[in-house]
C-alpha cells in the first residue's frame, strides 16, 4: 500500500489597512482568512501559521511590518517556503512597495501565492522581474541616501559642538577614578615612573576596578590619563633610562 503523500506546509499573511477594519465585528480578516483556508484545501496545503499586520496602510514600507518580520523570523526558523495571500493587493497596494515584499521573499527560496492561484513570485514574466530589479535599485539607492544624509548630520554637530554624541569619556563616566589614576600617577617615587600596569594596581588597592570585579587592562589607564601619557625623551636621561621609561609608559 502507498504511502500518504505529503502535504506542503504554508503560512498565511493577512493585512488590513485601518483600524475601522480591526475587530471582532468586522470582516476584513475573516475574509482574507477563509479565501486563504479555501484555497489551502483545493491545493492540499498545509496551513501551520498565520502572520498579521493590523491597520497597517498599503504603502507602508515593508521593513516597517512587525506582522511581515515575523513571517520572515519563522520562514528563516523551519522549512515553510510557501506564503499564502488573499490578493496581492492585501500583500501591499504600492507596487514597489509589493515588490520590494516578494523579492525580499524570493531571496530566502519562498514562493506566494494568492487565494486564486496567482504565483506572485514567478519570474517568467520579464516585466515583473524588471520591475523587482527597479524596486531592489530604488530601495537601495534609499538606504545609501539615509547612510549619507545621517552622516552629514553627525558631521554638522561635529562641527557644531565639537565632538557628537556617543560612548562617553571616563572623565565624564567616573570623574573621581580618572582623578585617583592621576594621582598615582604624578605620585610616583622619585626616579621612577609608574607604569601602566602599576596605576591599575593601585587603583584596584583603593577600589577601583572595572565591571568584572577585576584590575583595569592598561589600555583602559592610558585612556583614562589620555594626554598625560608621555613617552620621555632620549635626551633628557641615558639611553638606558629612556628606553626603560618608554617601556614603562607603554607597559
Amino acid at each position: 500500500m502507498a504511502g500518504k503523500v505529503k502535504r506542503v506546509e504554508a503560512v498565511a499573511y493577512i493585512r488590513t489597512s485601518s483600524a475601522a477594519n480591526v475587530g471582532a465585528d468586522k470582516d476584513s480578516d475573516k475574509r482574507q482568512r477563509a479565501a486563504i483556508e479555501g484555497f489551502a484545501k483545493r491545493v492540499a496545503f498545509d496551513l501551520v501559521g498565520e502572520f498579521n499586520d493590523a491597520a497597517v496602510s498599503g504603502a507602508d514600507p515593508i521593513e516597517s511590518r512587525a506582522g511581515f518580520a515575523a513571517l520572515l523570523d519563522r520562514i528563516e526558523g523551519n522549512s515553510v517556503r510557501t506564503v499564502l495571500v488573499e490578493d496581492a493587493s492585501r500583500f501591499a497596494r504600492e507596487l514597489i512597495t509589493q515588490e520590494l515584499g516578494i523579492l525580499a521573499l524570493i531571496n530566502r527560496g519562498v514562493r506566494v501565492l494568492t487565494a486564486n492561484g496567482d504565483d506572485l513570485t514567478d519570474s517568467s514574466d520579464p516585466s515583473r522581474v524588471m520591475m523587482r530589479q527597479i524596486a531592489g535599485a530604488f530601495h537601495q539607492y534609499e538606504k545609501a541616501r539615509l547612510v549619507a544624509k545621517l552622516k552629514a548630520a553627525r558631521q554638522r554637530k561635529r562641527e557644531a559642538v565639537g565632538k557628537v554624541e556617543g560612548r562617553k569619556s571616563w572623565a565624564e563616566l567616573k570623574p573621581d577614578l580618572v582623578a585617583a589614576a592621576k594621582r598615582l600617577r604624578r605620585r610616583s617615587p622619585k626616579g621612577h615612573q609608574r607604569s601602566l600596569r602599576e596605576i591599575a594596581e593601585g587603583l584596584a588597592k583603593l577600589g577601583y576596578v572595572n565591571e568584572r570585579g577585576v584590575k583595569f587592562s592598561a589600555s583602559s589607564v592610558k585612556s583614562m590619563l589620555g594626554a598625560q601619557i608621555k613617552i620621555a625623551s632620549p635626551h633628557c636621561a641615558g639611553a638606558k633610562g629612556a628606553a626603560a621609561r618608554i617601556r614603562a609608559s607603554e607597559d
